[in-house]
Order: structure tokens, then C-alpha cells, then sequence
């Protein structure tokens, strides 16, 4: 019986905190930004909440679901999502993360300011990755288990400091090399399950999703890609993952569904290409991803890793 699991995770941070801008917007004025991530994170909230698991795709209706199991979404429950909360966000918004938890969702960390962590110093880097998971964990009343790097940040040292600095797993792993702030770690030794990796019996990691066309790998997991991409398209290669995987994994920034957001236009062209790209249509695009495949389980990174790794979390 195939089990079709999507991994919906949503980087929560605001559009002047993105790496494409921060020649223009340096660290010292993000106080004085107007903070836009509360609205766009609601809206997000409220697209899942509207979309119940009832009618398959055409391409999935002779495929068996187990529906329902423990802890993960029922046929009639709405999709889970992992919010990786940046958490300096959180400081100033903790009842927007308190909502995120209420209503379902996963908390995880997304560090504390933004930095990308192969080469922030090292004990800055686990001063970091403490201090966004207790913030978090203080505000929700429960423990955080998850870690993203800002921009797929990572490598191995990288990977084995988040591991020492008590998280569970990790989902910084995006394979596609033509972006050089995209970190690598080698994941061939390592037991896989699923999309996950077993890095020790404590610890495991969730890449993004991506597709191989021969030894070339194709960006397929989300962000500017899922703009970029025609969603024809796009649909398509998220069913070839799922078929292949039984698992997909998809990310997402809230500043993406904004069209209205304040314009950097002092940036260079290239980053305002690639940070506006179809903006106008990633509310309705990302809608109609979760209705195409309405019938697969939307679950959290945590709800995956306990049913397919088997991981203590």
C-alpha cells in the first residue's frame, strides 16, 4: 500500500531579512522595517485551515491511502505544516508563534538573526542555535526539535553542531549545487528512510526535495523555484518525486505571498528577479498545490520522522 506523505515547511522570516537584500538592508535597520510576516503567516494559516482531505487528484485514484493513523491528519482534517521561526520573529511575535502551535502546526527553529551558518564562528553559531530553540520552546511550552539553515547554510560541522546543541533533526540539505550559499554534506554513509537520513540514533536529516534529470539536479522543492516553474509543470514533478519517494518535502517563505511589500529597488537586478518573481501569483499557486494533492497526508517534519524513521521525538 503506498503511502503518499507531503511535508509542507514554511522558513518564517520577513521580506527584509532575506540574503538577496542584505547589502541594502544591513541587520542594524531591521527595527525599523515594517514588519509584515504576521499578516502573511495568517494568511498561510488560514489557506490551510480552508482545505480538508476529501477528493484525490485524478493521477492518485487508484492509489490506497492509510487514512487515518495516529498523529497524523485524518480524511477530513486539514493539512499540517513545520514553521521554521526565525526567532528574532518570535521575539517580537510570540503570540503569532503560540497561534502557529495552537492550531496544529510545528514549531521549529530557523536560528535567531538570519546568519548563514558555514561561516558564522563556530561558537557564535551554537550561541545561535541554544538560544532560537529555548525562546521558542519558552514561548510554546514544548519542546522544539527541528533546525533549518538560513539559505541551506550547511555542512558537515554544521550539521554535527546542531546535532550537540539538542535538536533532533535537521532540514537543511538542498542538493541543488548551482547556488553557491547552498551548503553540502555527504549523506551516502548515512541509513535512509524514506526522504530521511539517519545520522546517529539520535538525529536525523530531512532534505528538500529535488528531482534528477541524469547527474543533473533540478530545484524542485520550493521558494523561487515554485514561482519560477509553471505549475503545470511543477505538479508534475512533485508527482514524479511522490511516486518515486512515497514523500515529498516543500518549503516556503510567507514574504512570498506578498505582493504589496515594500520594493527594494536599490538592489541589484538580479536579486530583485529573483526575490519578485511571480509574487502576484504564489497565494493562488501554493493554494491550488495543496487541493491537487489534497489526498496525500500534509504532515509535519516531526509527525514524518516518528512514523517512517521511527524516531524518538
Amino acid at each position: 500500500m503506498n503511502h503518499y506523505n507531503i511535508l509542507l515547511t514554511i522558513d518564517l522570516e520577513d521580506w527584509f531579512q532575506v540574503e538577496n537584500f542584505k547589502k541594502w538592508i544591513p541587520f542594524s535597520s531591521w527595527s525599523s522595517q515594517e514588519l509584515r510576516v504576521e499578516k502573511n503567516t495568517h494568511r498561510i494559516l488560514d489557506i490551510l485551515d480552508s482545505i480538508e482531505f476529501k477528493t484525490p487528484a485524478p493521477f492518485l485514484k487508484n492509489v490506497k491511502f492509510d487514512l487515518p493513523i495516529k498523529d497524523n491528519p485524518g480524511p477530513h482534517e486539514n493539512p499540517r505544516a513545520t514553521f521554521f521561526v526565525l526567532a528574532w520573529v518570535a521575539e517580537r511575535l510570540p503570540d503569532l508563534v503560540r497561534e502557529i502551535y495552537s492550531r496544529g502546526h510545528e514549531v521549529a527553529s530557523h536560528g535567531y538573526y538570519h546568519r548563514l551558518c558555514n561561516i558564522e564562528p563556530e561558537e557564535d553559531l551554537k550561541k545561535d542555535l541554544i538560544n532560537s530553540k529555548k525562546l521558542l520552546e519558552d514561548i510554546i511550552g514544548a519542546q522544539v526539535y527541528g533546525y533549518r539553515a538560513p539559505n541551506f547554510s550547511i555542512d558537515n560541522g554544521v550539521l554535527q553542531l546542531i546535532e550537540k546543541c539538542g535538536y533532533a533533526y535537521d532540514s537543511s540539505f538542498n542538493s541543488f549545487e548551482m547556488n553557491k550559499r547552498y551548503g553540502q554534506i555527504d549523506l551516502g554513509a548515512h541509513e535512509k528512510n524514506g526522504i530521511s537520513f539517519k545520522i546517529s540514533d539520535t538525529f536525523h536529516e530531512l532534505p528538500i526535495s529535488n528531482i534528477k534529470l541524469g547527474d543533473f539536479t533540478l530545484p524542485w522543492g520550493g521558494g523561487g523555484y515554485f514561482r519560477l516553474i509553471p505549475f503545470f509543470f511543477f505538479r508534475y514533478g512533485v508527482q514524479t518525486a511522490l511516486k518515486k519517494e512515497n514523500a515529498y518535502l516543500f518549503y516556503i517563505h510567507p514574504w512570498e505571498i506578498d505582493p504589496d511589500q515594500p520594493k527594494v529597488n536599490e538592489a541589484a537586478f538580479y536579486y530583485r528577479f529573483r526575490h519578485y518573481i511571480n509574487i502576484k501569483k504564489t497565494h493562488l499557486k501554493l493554494n491550488s498545490l495543496i487541493k491537487t494533492f489534497s489526498k496525500c497526508r500534509f504532515i509535519t517534519c516531526a509527525q514524518y520522522l516518528r512514523k517512517t524513521a521511527h524516531a524518538n521525538l
